[in-house]
């Protein structure tokens, strides 16, 4: 039973999804070019998704001319593993990467990556930017480097403009750490004197060239912000009024359950954090928030760049474009940072697609996963699906959004209690987030917890003690194990 349980994100359970065979429709272009545009730490608060308050009109564009979809999540919310999981096309327990630390060609070096396909079939694959966690990932993947279309000048691209590497500052609470400071306001500075705004004008220049090539394009354009540290041109501070900004309740995140919260030890690395509080103060509460949605804004603008370098280069219309975040991010929401857990914010990401042949301004509650998205590309561009993806195409929906599709999402995370390895199995369904906490070494069954996102859409309760969710946690439970048997 405990071993069923750990491989039940290793496999599809056939009965739970629309098969890729059922799929009927013809892709709309299968030579298109594909432009996958991956950014660090972004939670699905933008304005397209009803967040009013942000500026962000060009990914609300983006969304305008394809499908946004409400209900996307990672399968495991740490970049590293997310980002090995979309590109490798298998959940953690296949790739075996749980932290940011693991290369993917570590642990499986002989997977047909996702650009690794693409390349294979006719395409040139580049990058730029943060795609795998670390660039020196998946050479296999790769035709052409960044640095032969679009070399990088050393005088812009910079992490920090006020902190120089060499001056950053120890934590008083840990002298062993060194950083500068959790945000910077750059002031009146240009988009390139930062590293994602230098890297969108060099990507642009990475598509007029490749444009012109015999090959269609695929190329991954990965950008930092909105991730730690919250640095900025002074202009995308100036959107937002710090005023304005409301601090959120600080509770649990879940009541009475000790592996709720992410302990936000990535945030506590920097100096001007401590480490030894449960709660910020209300005036660094709001500078971050402030900070988190100005390096938004600004990583929002080097999108639109890129979008109108399509659209000058004639090439939009024979281009697929999808946005997506590696995984979610807590701001102050609960009074928690960072992610690091098992939970709505944590493992819920925004995706957009816009491509050839579909509809735009369209938006689907069809619960998806980061690992669909593999298979996605590749019928969207006519190249077979390779027979290891774990995931499942989600073509059908970009034409019939409003489809029954997938019955649950899963994401795991591992986490040390009280001297205890513990794997977190969560299983989201249309109403409930149910997860199973189990300790790896004996597969004894730690923890229980139910969210009721009908009643409690703040998921602040565990429901799972209450007897009239006594069918639905058999149901549940019994969705990780039959996962786990493929039947």
């Amino acid at each position: 039973m405990p071993r069923l349980l750990l491989l039940s994100l290793a496999l599809v359970a056939l009965p739970f999804f629309v098969p890729s065979s059922t799929v009927s429709a013809d892709p709309p272009n299968r030579r298109s070019n594909v432009l996958m545009i991956a950014v660090d730490d972004l939670r699905p608060e933008l304005n397209c998704y009803g967040q009013s308050y942000m500026k962000t009109p060009h990914m609300d564009a983006l969304a305008a001319s394809g499908v946004r979809f409400d209900r996307a999540y990672c399968q495991v919310a740490v970049c590293g593993a997310s980002r090995a999981s979309l590109l490798s096309g298998c959940r953690p327990e296949t790739t075996g990467c749980w932290d940011y630390r693991t290369l993917m060609r570590t642990k499986m070096p002989d997977v047909l990556s996702l650009p690794q396909h693409f390349r294979q079939s006719g395409y040139e694959t580049t990058f730029i930017g943060k795609v795998y966690h670390s660039p020196s990932d998946d050479p296999q993947g790769w035709s052409v480097r960044a640095d032969d279309l679009a070399p990088r000048d050393k005088a812009k691209g910079k992490g920090y403009l006020n902190t120089a590497r060499g001056k950053r500052v120890a934590h008083p609470g840990n002298p062993k750490l060194k950083h500068g400071p959790s945000t910077e306001n750059g002031g009146d500075v240009a988009d390139d004197a930062y590293s994602d705004g230098h890297n969108a004008d060099r990507a642009i220049t990475m598509m007029e060239k490749l444009s012109t090539g015999e090959k269609p394009f695929f190329l991954a354009v990965g950008f930092v912000k909105p991730h730690l540290p919250f640095n900025a041109p002074g202009k995308y501070w100036d959107m937002y009024d710090r005023d304005e900004i409301k601090i959120p309740v600080r509770r649990d995140v879940i009541d009475g359950v000790s592996y709720s919260g992410s302990g936000w030890g990535e945030l506590k690395n920097y100096p001007d954090i401590p480490r030894d509080v449960k709660f910020l103060d209300d005036a660094k509460t709001l500078e971050l928030i402030h900070g988190y949605r100005a390096a938004t804004s600004y990583t929002d603008a080097q999108v639109g760049k890129l979008i109108a370098g399509l659209d000058r280069l004639a090439i939009r219309d024979n281009t697929i474009v999808v946005l997506w975040g590696d995984h979610g991010w807590y701001v102050g929401d609960f009074g928690d940072w960072c992610k690091h857990t098992n939970y709505e914010i944590a493992t819920r990401v925004p995706l957009i697609v816009s491509a050839p042949g579909v509809e735009g301004a369209q938006q689907t509650d069809a619960l998806t996963e980061l690992v669909d998205l593999y298979p996605t590309l590749c019928e969207l561009s006519g190249l077979e699906v390779p027979e290891h993806c774990q995931g499942t195409s989600f073509r059908k929906v970009l034409t019939e959004p409003t489809m029954k599709w997938k019955d649950a999402a899963f994401s795991q995370y591992k986490k040390s209690i009280r001297g205890k390895l513990i794997l977190g199995t969560s299983v989201r369904t249309q109403r409930y987030r149910y997860t199973q906490w189990r300790e790896i070494k004996t597969g004894t069954l730690d923890a229980v917890e139910l969210i009721d996102f009908q009643k409690d859409p703040g998921a602040t309760r565990n429901v799972a003690d209450q007897a009239e969710y006594k069918n639905d946690l058999k149901e549940l439970a019994e969705l990780c194990q039959r996962s786990a048997e493929g039947v």
